[in-house]
């Protein structure tokens, strides 16, 4: 069992927010943000202090699972670890050719078939990549690697980088608009748009746009994807000066940027079902476990809980550890999250970065 640390004795699991007066209409409170609900009316809720998984990482920034075994990518070292059991973190890589520059670098991972799906920054674009595991739990090492896509468009900023296998057994990325808005509405730019893809990164016959990997678009920065036990894929977005978005993401829809930011009401475009202050939020990973989605914040430093059925509204859950940049429910259906005060944009503690697991009951 994970054993507590100092840092992680600190967490803050707020069990008594107070529902805002304000209708889900206008997009949440009374300035338009989300209202906050209590979180003993969530389907799924932490409950105590979070333990400690694993201490002393550099700029974690996604997990996957492999046979019951976590990886851990680290975004400016361009590694890829191995957690123990212990929280002993050994080197199952390099991934080479990273540019490691702002908010790019080594970025999200999945996994499929015992094999693992990578999420990188080069000098000439964003990549996925496919990679056979050598050897077992513990002795993982990185095998033959297969690009399946390339030239997404990168920058220091805005790079997108989550992958996730769907419940169709499809290969999901996020991408950034790599600080060009206008590339988010060209239907033929892989920027600022989800992507769906066979596990051989070929376009599947039933994507929205004959041919093509695109699946939604209109996206600045997407950077979490979960999908509801009904199939009902959710997606977190940052958004510029005025709203970090959650949506639910239909194939072929348009979600707006540059032309709209958060909730506008225009027919062409698809509003958010809840939008957050910049400041109170940055939403990065994200997570869903028994009916209730868990939201990762960089610049709010919370955890956010948002009840599937009623996706308008959430609760703060976890504070005080910093900056969050995932959430992720492991194969034995625990939540983790993972820090991100190693970034540079965070006020790292002496165990950081960590990944930390938290008790979950149901309401």
């Amino acid at each position: 069992m994970p054993t507590t640390s100092s840092r992680a004795a600190a967490a803050t699991v707020l069990t008594g927010l107070l529902l805002t007066a304000c209708s889900a209409s206008d997009g949440g409170g009374s300035d338009g943000a989300a209202p906050e609900s209590a979180a003993s009316s969530l389907p799924a809720s932490p409950t105590g202090e979070a333990s400690t998984v694993a201490t002393g990482l550099a700029a974690p920034w996604s997990v996957t699972f492999v046979e019951g075994a976590p990886l851990v990518s680290e975004r400016d070292s361009a590694r890829i670890l191995e957690l123990a059991d212990d929280g002993a973190a050994r080197e199952v890589g390099v991934v080479t050719g990273v540019d490691t520059a702002g908010e790019a670098g080594l970025l999200g991972l999945a996994a499929h078939d015992r094999r693992l799906y990578v999420y990188s920054t080069t000098s000439d674009g964003n990549r996925i990549e496919r990679y056979d595991l050598d050897g077992a739990p513990g002795t993982f090492t990185l095998g033959e690697r297969v690009t399946l896509v390339e030239g997404i468009p990168a920058a220091r900023f805005h790079d997108g980088g989550r992958l996730a296998f769907g419940p169709d057994g499809m290969l999901y990325a996020t991408t950034g608009d790599a600080g060009e808005p206008d590339r988010a509405q060209d239907p033929d730019s892989l920027a600022g748009k989800i992507l769906r893809m066979a596990p051989d990164g070929e376009p599947p016959a039933d994507n929205p746009f004959p041919g093509s990997l695109v699946y939604s678009l209109g996206h600045r920065n997407v950077q979490g994807l979960a999908w509801a036990d009904d199939g009902t894929l959710f997606a977190t977005e940052f958004g510029q000066n005025t709203w970090d978005e959650l949506n639910v993401v239909e194939p072929g829809a348009n979600y707006g940027w540059p032309e709209v930011e958060g909730v506008a009401g225009v027919a062409e475009y698809v509003d958010p079902v809840q939008q957050w202050r910049p400041g109170d939020a940055s939403p990065s990973g994200l997570a869903h476990l028994d009916g209730t989605l868990f939201v990762a914040n960089l610049g709010g430093e919370v955890l956010r809980a948002v009840p599937v059925d009623d996706p308008s509204t959430s609760a703060v859950v976890v504070q005080d550890e910093g900056r969050l940049r995932d959430a992720v429910v492991t194969p034995d259906g625990e939540l983790w999250i993972v820090t991100n005060n190693t970034d540079g944009r965070g006020s790292p503690g002496p165990d950081d970065d960590r990944v930390l697991q938290l008790e979950v009951a149901g309401s």
